[in-house]
């Protein structure tokens, strides 16, 4: 049997968020719980995950212990003040926001490039050059 990840997505309501969840849908990522998180006005909507919807919790009040990974896609300031948080509760933290890419102590990666860089995340936090890779 294969692992089960928790997963959350930060941004789950903009439109790189929910392509992520579809994404995650469509490709049977292996996941075991999916949280979709968004501000506190978004929060209580719903969004799509495959076949299903998945409730949108406030981010601000979400607690992040025992998430695996976390797909941030809420913009710079969000990642910057969140994604620390969220590492410093040991969860690997996938950044599409411009706030980490050129932190040298954050990996810049693409997979099909140079998923080596992934052998160390110092700060828990990946970066990748946009939200279209």
């Amino acid at each position: 049997m294969s692992k089960q990840f928790k997963v959350a997505v930060v941004g789950a309501t903009g439109a790189v968020g929910e392509v992520m969840l579809a994404v995650l849908a469509e490709r049977k990522f292996p996941i075991s719980e999916i949280h979709a998180l968004a501000s506190e006005r978004s929060a209580g909507g719903y969004v799509a995950f495959g076949n299903d919807e998945v409730m949108v919790r406030d981010l601000a009040t979400f607690d992040p212990t025992g998430i695996d990974i976390a797909l941030f896609s809420a913009g710079g300031s969000i990642s910057r003040e969140y994604a620390p948080k969220f590492a410093a509760a040991g969860v690997i933290v996938v950044d599409n926001s411009s706030a980490w890419r050129m932190d040298p102590e954050v990996p810049l990666v693409v997979a099909e490039v140079n998923p080596h860089a992934l052998d160390s995340i110092p700060k828990g936090i990946v970066a990748n050059p946009n939200c279209t890779t």
